[in-house]
């Protein structure tokens, strides 16, 4: 009965990402059965811990906000916003925080492990809705200092946050949702080519700060130097990526998830998808997260309100910039960045509230005329 009343809202959004859903949960198995092996009774055990503790709670989310009213969102979303801030806060507490890869990206309460950024980009999702609202309400948008520096004001403590755990590609993912919502609710040409050069200002730096995203860029212009070192992973994904060929050697035959590709199940799985199924499904994979967008944007334009507008560009931003940034990132296309591929890497918390932003979509496509 629920799948009905969200099916109802959209289905052409609703069977796009069933499939999606559906095709992750089929590359996660296949990705991590051989670390599921080694490190547990099992190959089984990470495929079932993401339904358990991402897709489930995912569907209840997703119900959830596609049925609640969005008043009742704007009123509590500034409280999200503060509770968002102080997640990613605790990440510097000793007794809470998590650390892999050289970054503090994990609390824990107990048993249970969260990533706070992945609450974090949907609580900026919605607070910047609210406040771009607000700005085109009072026509103060394409004004520097009602406009552009309140909307800089408001990414300060997430950019301060990221960049010191460090997270980098978070970071880049959270400033270029911004800025295509702040370009989306009618930016000045120069505020948008500001933000620009201030984003890119901000990696730099960051990578001269921080040793290993420093390794990242310089395996981004030197990837044949040190391949069994600082080029290793993104050596072996392109090795993975071409060895598939047209048709890839097919499902669960892949060679680079037997301990030669690190991360085979998070930061790498579109390699592990493209060994395994090769050019035309890698395409195809590619073709899916497309037409997801398209139809998100569909949604957003046709929404009964600026806040619901918004929120569905912001919601939108979310899954594509995250996908190709992840795909590209794989492809050598830009520096390696760590970011989880969306509805397919292995990550509750990154699927969950991956799902509850998709339920405002279907409660924007519920409430307008399509």
């Amino acid at each position: 009965m629920k799948a009905k009343k969200i099916l109802s809202s959209d289905p052409i959004l609703f069977f796009l990402l069933s499939f999606l859903v559906f095709t992750g949960l089929l590359m996660l198995f296949s990705a991590s059965i051989v670390v599921s092996k080694e490190k547990t009774e099992g190959s089984t055990y990470y495929f079932f811990h993401q339904i358990l503790y991402g897709l489930l709670p995912g569907i209840f989310l997703a119900f959830l906000t596609s049925k609640i009213s969005l008043k009742f969102i704007k009123k509590i979303t500034p409280f999200l916003y503060l509770i968002s801030i102080i997640l990613l806060s605790l990440v510097f507490v000793p007794k809470f925080s998590l650390s892999f890869g050289g970054a503090r990206s994990w609390i824990h309460f107990g048993p249970i492990v969260f990533q706070p950024t992945e609450f974090a980009k949907l609580a900026l999702i919605l607070y910047l809705s609210l406040f771009f609202e607000k700005k085109i309400r009072e026509r103060k948008i394409e004004k520097f200092s009602k406009g552009l520096l309140p909307f800089l004001l408001v990414l300060v403590p997430f950019s301060i946050l990221l960049f010191f755990q460090p997270d980098m590609g978070s970071l880049g993912v959270l400033l270029l949702i911004g800025f295509l919502m702040y370009f989306s609710a009618g930016a000045p040409l120069s505020h948008t080519f500001f933000l620009v050069f201030l984003g890119i200002f901000l990696l730099i730096i960051g990578s001269f700060i921080f040793p290993h995203q420093a390794k990242r860029i310089f395996t981004f212009f030197h990837p044949q130097k040190d391949i069994l070192g600082k080029s290793y992973q993104i050596n072996q994904a392109l090795i993975a990526l071409g060895s598939g060929g047209i048709f890839g050697k097919g499902y669960g035959n892949s060679i680079q998830k037997y301990n030669y590709l690190p991360q085979p199940m998070g930061d790498t799985i579109f390699a592990i998808w493209g060994e395994e199924m090769g050019f035309l499904g890698s395409s195809f994979l590619i073709l899916l997260f497309l037409l997801i967008c398209w139809r998100g944007f569909i949604i957003s334009k046709k929404a009964n309100d600026r806040f619901s507008q918004l929120l569905g560009v912001g919601i939108v931003s979310w899954i594509g910039i995250q996908a190709f940034v992840h795909i590209m990132a794989v492809c050598g296309l830009i520096p390696f960045t760590g970011i989880p591929l969306p509805f397919v890497s292995y990550g509750g918390s990154a699927l969950a509230c991956i799902l509850a932003g998709v339920g405002f979509l279907f409660n924007i496509a519920r409430n307008s005329k399509i």
